[in-house]
């Protein structure tokens, strides 16, 4: 049996991700700001703010919090799920409709391509998953899955290295469904991890149609490994509104922008 602590009426997981949410839309937060948003004590937002320093996903000051800037920082893959769950979700919804019977995709190992992996339910897809979640998903729901080989990263299970680079460089595949870590029309598509980033960029290469998902907290952020630039990309599918300047950026590129 699982037992879940609840803290001011809300689970200790949830009041963590909901400080993480906070922290995207600004560069610090203090205490008393927690303590009134989230109606929990003083004492259990600082002992939030201990754990979450000590995982890594933010850096506790006199009095507060901020959030981390550093582009080779990599949050917790358990942190990133609780990090805007419900865009996730709708965005995973959306792109399993632009799946055609019998494609073959790459899918990446990120947080809302393993939502993806769940909704998806066509047998006749032929996948290729850049993760052992993902694949774990998929082979429950009978797709057909071929692996690419490579090293196995901690926390994110994904694959990695050479030996996944040139295996996905034998493939011809009709779309690549890509996560990251941060985006802009400028700096383009970027993961935190420059060799996670290579096998994604390989997975660009061999690739007819790319799409990216990119949902509010990801845009405009630049992390420590590139993989693509924007005129690279078919299609981003993101909850983020669109200003017109990026509007223009997305025709210029010849990318189609899908709106959750």
């Amino acid at each position: 049996m699982i037992v879940r602590e609840y803290i001011g009426g809300m689970a200790t997981t949830e009041r963590r991700a909901e400080i993480l949410r906070l922290l995207e839309g600004a560069e610090s937060v203090s205490v008393a700001a927690l303590v009134d948003e989230l109606g929990a004590s003083e004492a259990t937002v600082r002992r939030d703010l201990v754990q979450l320093d000590r995982e890594g996903v933010l850096r506790r000051t006199h009095g507060g919090a901020r959030r981390l800037s550093l582009r080779g920082v990599t949050t917790p893959f358990a942190a990133r799920t609780a990090v805007a769950p419900d865009a996730k979700a709708r965005i995973a919804a959306a792109v399993t409709v632009m799946l055609a019977p019998h494609e073959s995709i790459v899918l990446d190992g990120g947080t809302t391509c393993l939502e993806v992996a769940r909704r998806l339910r066509d047998l006749s897809l032929r996948v290729v998953p850049l993760s052992l979640r993902a694949a774990t998903v998929l082979g429950d729901a009978g797709i057909h899955l071929t692996m690419c080989g490579g090293d196995i990263r901690p926390d994110e299970l994904s694959f990695t290295g050479a030996n996944a680079v040139r295996d996905i460089g034998r493939m011809r595949l009709d779309t690549a469904i890509l996560s990251c870590c941060g985006f802009s029309f400028v700096e383009g598509v970027t993961s935190y991890d420059a060799e996670d980033a290579a096998v994604k960029a390989a997975a660009v290469r061999h690739s007819s149609r790319v799409i990216l998902l990119c949902d509010e907290t990801k845009w405009g952020k630049t992390a420590f490994g590139w993989l693509a630039d924007a005129v690279e990309l078919s299609t981003i599918v993101t909850d983020h509104v669109l200003s017109p300047g990026e509007r223009a950026a997305a025709a210029e590129a010849g990318v189609e922008v899908v709106s959750v």
